[in-house]
């Protein structure tokens, strides 16, 4: 087999594939997938939504980066535009556009898994030698704190001064020049994404990926795949050509991540007995921004080396969060800041000294259903997220806001703003009271979400889930989700090495399905 990386400029007439297996998306899980697949020696064949781009188109220009690198360039939103959602479009993925951070499955997580939602073999143990290889295979190592940029010292500082947890993060990177541009795709090929790692070997392999090219549909043969339809797409402009391309695959593997693999079961009639779309996660994050009276420069150097997770577990019922810093380039941050008008050109001029605090909660662990994934119904091409945001995450936000806002004092800021329409402005700790009386509801407290999960969850019965515990989707023979769509809740941690091992791990059952 020849294996090679197709863009669409060359699917000049429609075109017809067979293979072994047939890989929707080459992000975290499908490039993981797509390795392990091509190693046992199998055809596959791998659709990527969006274009092939390399360390040579990565020169760090914010506005090309998210118009072509992210899903909706760059503006992906639930409906009600209450939470902004980032997420990759591009040969692979997340993995070629997050900030590298490496984190293991907490064990309570997957205890869940088992426990409340019925998942069986999947567990610490069962995933341990499939980290221990991706960990190795993409140099997953430590981030020690001498290394650390100021952004993220500052909270280590604070952490320490209020006695809080704190750990630094292990990252995927080799020879990483600590340019601060994770976010924008890596210009020296530093970051041991699957787009320079596992992708490349695959296709030595003889995997053929085909970029620009958009998957459309799943036609069933009763309860079998038997072609995925695909539109091919300009790379120029983004916008169908008109020709098509079709795979016909023994096995197909969707692996588009959480809201686009939903969205493709949905268009294909896929409703897995009315739970796909259901359950959907995005880890929502509200941001505290800080001034420091020295330069922090949060827009240079490794983006998120620190963590805590000292306010992840607060009771049932009680959201809970991990604690990290962004890197604050000049568009995310003008996006993402506080305020409006001179204001917020104030603070646009003061960047260099801007600090901010991610407060990432935890959702579906304490019985809430999480967001929905559906298809428009004035035009079932579109899909819709709906997110609703409850008490429940408005108690968790304004507690989280009120211990960033601690940690960024403690470690020496002037000023605290929150993420409110019209920020509360904190410059001691008697101020931090004020965000009690602040306003908690949609579109004016600013969330945000960088981790999707779930839409198609796994679990032990057809009645309450998508996908079994080897990720075949219940009422097809060979069809799989190999993704975070079918994590059954949040993780807690950002989720790239958990997507991967769980396909390290899946790609046995996918495999075995081919001979089946």
């Amino acid at each position: 087999m020849s294996g090679r990386i197709h863009t669409g400029d060359e699917l000049t007439e429609d075109r017809v594939l067979t293979c072994d297996v047939c890989i929707v998306g080459s992000g975290a899980g499908g490039g993981v997938l797509g390795l392990e697949l091509a190693r046992r020696g199998l055809d596959v064949v791998m659709l990527e939504e969006g274009g092939y781009h390399t360390r040579r188109d990565f020169d760090g220009d914010e506005l090309r980066a998210y118009t072509e690198l992210y899903q909706e360039q760059g503006n992906r939103a639930t409906a009600d535009l209450s939470v902004g959602i980032f997420q990759g479009r591009t040969v692979g993925g997340g993995t070629t556009i997050n900030w590298c951070a490496s984190f293991r499955t907490p064990p309570e997580i997957l205890a869940r898994w088992r426990d409340v939602h019925g998942v069986k073999g999947l567990d610490t143990q069962a995933l341990t030698p499939h980290w221990d290889w991706l960990e190795e295979r993409l140099n997953i190592r430590d981030w020690p704190i001498e290394r650390a940029n100021r952004n993220n010292q500052i909270l280590w500082e604070g952490l320490g001064k209020l006695g809080y947890s704190r750990g630094t993060v292990k990252r995927n990177v080799k020879n990483c020049a600590a340019l601060g541009a994770c976010g924008l795709g890596c210009p020296t090929d530093a970051k041991q994404s699957t787009l320079v790692t596992l992708i490349p070997e695959a296709v030595t392999l003889g995997m053929r990926l085909y970029s620009n090219v958009s998957a459309r549909r799943l036609e069933m043969a009763g309860p079998r795949v038997a072609a995925v339809h695909a539109d091919v797409l300009d790379p120029g402009t983004d916008r169908p050509t008109g020709k098509r391309l079709t795979v016909k695959a023994k096995v197909t593997a969707v692996c588009g991540g959480a809201i686009n693999s939903a969205a493709l079961l949905l268009r294909s009639g896929l409703t897995g007995r009315g739970q796909v779309g259901k359950r959907l996660y995005l880890h929502p994050v509200v941001v505290t921004n800080a001034r420091f009276p020295e330069r922090v420069e949060a827009y240079t150097g490794a983006p998120l080396t620190v963590y805590s997770r000292q306010f992840i577990d607060r009771g049932p019922g009680k959201l809970g969060w991990l604690i990290e810093v962004p890197p604050i380039l000049p568009l995310l941050g003008a996006v993402t800041l506080s305020g409006f008008g001179p204001a917020h050109q104030d603070l646009m001029a003061g960047l260099p000294h801007a600090n901010a605090v991610l407060s990432i909660c935890l959702d579906g662990v304490h019985g809430d259903e999480g967001g929905t994934v559906a298809l428009r119904g004035d035009d079932p091409s579109r899909l819709e997220v709906n997110y609703p945001l409850e008490p429940f995450h408005w108690e968790g936000f304004r507690e989280a806001l009120k211990v960033a806002a601690r940690i960024q004092l403690a470690a020496g800021a002037e000023l605290v703003l929150s993420p409110h329409s019209d920020p509360v402005l904190i410059r001691e700790e008697s101020d931090v009271a004020k965000l009690d009386d602040a306003p908690y509801a949609p579109l004016e407290c600013r969330v945000l979400s960088a981790h999707q999960m779930g839409g198609c969850a796994m679990g032990g019965s057809p009645d309450s889930s998508v996908v079994d515990s080897t990720l075949r989707y219940w009422d097809a023979d060979n069809l799989f989700v190999v993704d975070g769509s079918v994590f059954p809740t949040a993780l807690g941690v950002n989720p790239m090495e958990t997507i991967m091992g769980v396909a390290r791990w899946g790609s046995q059952h996918v495999a075995a399905a081919v001979k089946a």
